[in-house]
């Protein structure tokens, strides 16, 4: 399915293929127009105006490419682009930056940023589940119908508000990743993960490991099916995202957990918000 270059886009200006093009612009108007050139992309969380783990976004955004078409993606040269950009924001943005690839063009723009609010990182998130396997999930490209699949279900509510973010499970029933997010589960004392292969193996994630050790948390694989998730009453389940770092889930398909009250969950978090932190500090020295 076509799908456009451009989605979701603020600020006054893009760049495009190294060129500012202002947002009001006949040819920003023609970047919204479906385009059938596979397309890649990443989102990169920007806080104090640092594009947080930079480095890891470029080198998953070849890897994608390589996945599929396998030209050459100079990563150097999109890194210099990415700064130039970034350099031209407010030095104190706050939000999300997207890079948008296909083997013609290179889009670099700021864009809304499904960023919560305080409450939400200290009461939970409400969440929905949907249905769906997700095909080559490493691999980072516009997908239509699943995005159609995500929207339509996002677009619905229950006595909790409209959903926050969606649990996905396979066709086995088993909650294994977020529709925008890696999930985890804690049960007793443990730590879960799905496999590999079944999740995006997501760049907030990879800090996320490694605030696990720090807090001294075990990491095993394993998924687990609704119906085992709300039989145990100490489960918790938290997700990570670029945009919102590690989110507690409060409610999932209207069930209630108490995950942001699991001290394990809340050691996992400071131990992350360090590692954030620290990348901050060395890339404004």
């Amino acid at each position: 399915m076509a799908y456009p270059m451009l989605e979701n886009p603020i600020g006054g200006f893009y760049y495009f293929d190294g060129k500012k093009v202002l947002s009001d612009s006949d040819e920003a108007a023609l970047l919204k127009v479906p385009t059938d050139e596979v397309t890649y992309y990443e989102t990169l969380r920007v806080k104090q105006g640092v594009a947080l783990f930079f480095e890891d976004h470029l080198s998953r955004l070849s890897k994608s490419v390589e996945g599929i078409e396998n030209f050459d993606v100079d990563i150097d040269d999109i890194h210099l682009k990415c700064n130039s950009f970034l350099a031209d924001l407010d030095p104190d943005f706050d939000g999300s930056l997207r890079i948008v690839l296909t083997k013609s063009h290179l889009l670099i723009h700021a864009c809304e940023a499904n960023i919560p609010d305080a409450k939400l990182f200290e009461e939970g998130i409400n969440t929905l589940t949907l249905k769906w396997e997700r095909v080559a999930p490493n691999i980072k490209v516009f997908r239509g119908d699943y995005k159609a699949a995500v929207a339509e279900k996002f677009s619905q509510e229950n006595a909790h508000g409209k959903p926050y973010e969606l649990i996905l499970t396979d066709n086995s029933g088993k909650l294994y990743e977020g529709s925008k997010s890696n999930l985890f589960v804690i049960k007793s004392g443990c730590v879960y993960s799905a496999p590999d292969e079944k999740i995006l193996l997501g760049i907030t994630r990879n800090r996320v490991m490694k605030a696990l050790e720090t807090s001294g948390a075990e990491l095993k694989i394993g998924m687990f099916t609704l119906d085992e998730i709300i039989s145990d009453k100490d489960a918790a389940l938290f997700v990570s995202s670029t945009p919102f770092d590690i989110l507690p889930v409060k409610y999932i398909d209207g069930y209630e957990l108490n995950s942001a009250d699991n001290e394990l969950l809340k050691s996992i978090q400071r131990s992350y918000q360090r590692i954030a932190d620290e990348y901050i500090a060395s890339a404004k020295r």
